[in-house]
């Protein structure tokens, strides 16, 4: 009987995704802009007065009226993990020698355990996304063609150049923003290369985030396939 053949291999996830590399702490997208990450701070805003609640809105809107760049507020809920936080109160009630205080740790972990059963408890992440979106060259003259026809690696230079040019721009955009946000009171930092992969990764598979976490990048070994 004839064999039914092996089904092709579905497309690659990442070829419906917008981003094209992550290096050198900036998201580079497929269109040839760049993208930088802030992760901000929050305020409790019901918990301040109403002249400091009035002082924080005209703040914001100065902020906003005076943004000479596009940004991008993320407010990011995920349900919070707190699985290693009760397995350290159950580690810690078996240590312990004292009975009164094994017995306290006992009922602080089974109020715990209660209050998150009631209801789920989320986690909230803020985050501000730079846009730097060069004003692109319309088209190659005849000598630029030529010379990357005739010495390819003279191409690699400049779009390596031009990289660096784009990336000291979004992170002075970067900067000067974080500096107003601090103004506000929600300071933030910037997230570099390993941060921005786990935000994107925990985005695109926050099922399995918590139980298979990021390596350091910067120990990954890269091998180069041999080209015939």
């Amino acid at each position: 009987m004839p064999t039914t053949p092996p089904p092709k291999p579905g497309q690659a996830t990442k070829r419906y995704l917008d981003i094209a590399e992550i290096r050198d702490n900036t998201v580079i997208m497929k269109d040839g802009t760049l993208r930088a990450v802030l992760m901000v701070s929050s305020i409790n805003f019901a918990l301040k007065s109403v002249d400091e609640q009035e002082a924080i809105v005209q703040a914001y809107m100065s902020f906003l009226n005076g943004l000479e760049t596009p940004i991008q507020i993320v407010i990011q809920s995920r349900k919070m993990n707190i699985d290693p936080y009760i397995s350290s109160l159950t580690k810690r009630e078996h240590e312990i020698p004292n009975d009164l205080l094994k017995a306290q740790i006992a009922d602080y972990r089974s109020f715990v355990q209660e209050l998150v059963e009631m209801g789920e408890i989320m986690q909230k992440r803020f985050y501000v996304v730079i846009l730097y979106d060069p004003s692109r060259s319309k088209q190659k003259s005849f000598w630029s063609r030529f010379s990357e026809a005739v010495s390819p690696a003279l191409g690699i230079r400049l779009k390596e150049k031009q990289f660096l040019e784009r990336r000291e721009e979004v992170l002075k955009k970067a900067e000067s923003i974080n500096g107003q946000l601090t103004s506000l009171g929600v300071g933030g930092v910037l997230l570099d290369t390993q941060g921005l992969i786990e935000l994107f990764y925990e985005c695109y598979n926050p099922d399995i985030f918590a139980e298979e976490k990021l390596g350091d990048i910067s120990k990954i070994r890269y091998e180069e396939t041999p080209t015939t």
